[in-house]
């Protein structure tokens, strides 16, 4: 009887810690797809729960998988490996530009009356400043223009930038928009780079290439574009897949 009793302790106990480990992050359970979003792919909540687990409420789960379903080939274009090293990719450069997405705006305030660009078709909004904002911390005027438009806005981002700020969805499809479409100072997307395999550096380059990329290994430049691999590597394990080459840029 006594035997009895310890097996069946040891099964209970064996069938709490399974249930456990299924919601961990390193389980390897595969996300529940949202529907008509199945060829994405996405992190399951407890996988976006441990990558920021200190993040703004304004950053919500939620919030980001309706923005992803704006834009379908975000994660879901490629192999199942090209997918998933995308969407690592993707939140190691948002884990770096928002500070694991606890920054609405742009710490830095000695910097946020350095991003009016003008010249031709270009201005600034009266009172108004671009600096880095949301999760990809959007900049500049030109950038704020471009975002409202392309998410049919017209102008109201560049009119008020602080939008980007105060609605979270907008917050998200910004990011999501960045990433898809906009070189920057690069020569392709951060979605392109990856989807290509022209490799992370490449997308980095399309981010922030104008202050990490091509430099001299310096102090603050080398340990900007490290902090943002050493990210990359850490997510691609937890999706499973392997970082791939062109890391550096």
């Amino acid at each position: 009887m006594e035997e009895m009793l310890v097996k069946m302790l040891n099964g209970a106990l064996a069938a709490l810690l399974l249930a456990a480990c299924a919601a961990c992050v390193g389980s390897g359970a595969e996300p529940e797809p949202e529907p008509g979003m199945a060829a994405q792919f996405l992190p399951s909540r407890a996988q976006f729960d441990a990558l920021f687990p200190d993040r703004l409420s304004f950053y919500s789960y939620e919030g980001f998988v309706q923005a992803a379903a704006s834009y379908p080939d975000f994660a879901g274009r490629g192999s199942d490996a090209v997918r998933r090293r995308e969407m690592a990719a993707f939140l190691a450069n948002i884990a770096h530009e928002s500070d694991f997405l606890r920054a609405l705006r742009e710490y830095n305030q000695a910097n946020h009356n350095n991003y009016c660009r003008q010249g031709p078709g270009e201005s600034c909004a009266p009172g108004q400043q671009y600096y880095g904002r949301g999760p990809i911390q959007l900049s500049w005027n030109y950038q704020y223009l471009a975002a409202g438009q392309a998410l049919g806005l017209g102008l109201a981002l560049w009119a008020d930038p602080d939008r980007v700020a105060r609605d979270a969805t907008i917050a998200w499809q910004t990011a999501i928009w960045y990433w898809m479409t906009n070189n920057g100072p690069g020569s392709m997307p951060a979605h392109q780079a990856i989807v290509s395999d022209a490799g992370f550096g490449e997308a980095v380059r399309s981010i922030n290439g104008a202050l990490e990329c091509d430099k001299a290994p310096d102090a603050p430049t080398a340990r900007n574009l490290n902090r943002r691999i050493a990210l990359f590597r850490d997510y691609s394990a937890l999706f499973k897949v392997e970082p791939g080459q062109g890391l550096g840029c």
